[in-house]
């Protein structure tokens, strides 16, 4: 098993992933509401119609692995998945880019409390990996087909994530 330590989450860095959603200064920022609000605007772009997809809206509650150690990833063919934290915690994202999975090229993300993630269609993934309790808004693919694989790694490959 490996060691990996997370690198902090930023738009340049996890871009070969997806998108990093975070209301930053990079974002387009329309003024709303008649002064009283500022849209920041488009930060990424659901990608779900494949094969009859629809978005769909949902909440995941996750709770922390016993020990931090990633042997599971998955990804979704047919659709993007955006994760955005509701409870105010940071959390870790570990992922690989598209393709055959190559356990070498994956990587892990400290997310902070207001950083959410979109995956890219096909971007290899852990499940959520919260510290504490923490729900989700998970905006992912509803609809008919297989969009989910899993991939189980090989003992050598597995990774123990060190904080």
């Amino acid at each position: 098993m490996r060691t990996l330590k997370p690198e902090p989450l930023t738009a340049e860095a996890f871009a070969p992933f997806g998108h990093v959603i975070e209301a930053s200064d990079a974002a387009t920022r329309i003024e709303i509401n008649q002064g009283h609000a500022i849209r920041y605007d488009c930060l990424a772009e659901t990608d779900v119609n494949d094969g009859g997809g629809t978005a769909a809206i949902s909440i995941f509650r996750a709770r922390p692995l016993a020990a931090l150690e990633l042997k599971t990833f998955e990804r979704h063919p047919l659709g993007s998945q955006a994760f955005v934290p509701l409870s105010g915690k940071p959390y870790l994202v570990a992922v690989a880019p598209p393709g055959h999975l190559n356990p070498a090229s994956i990587r892990v993300f400290q997310a902070e409390p207001h950083q959410g993630v979109q995956y890219s269609k096909g971007t290899w993934h852990h499940f959520l990996l919260v510290l504490e309790e923490s729900d989700f808004l998970v905006i992912d693919r509803s609809g008919p087909g297989d969009n989910c694989e899993e991939v189980e790694l090989a003992p050598a490959d597995q990774i123990r994530v060190i904080l």
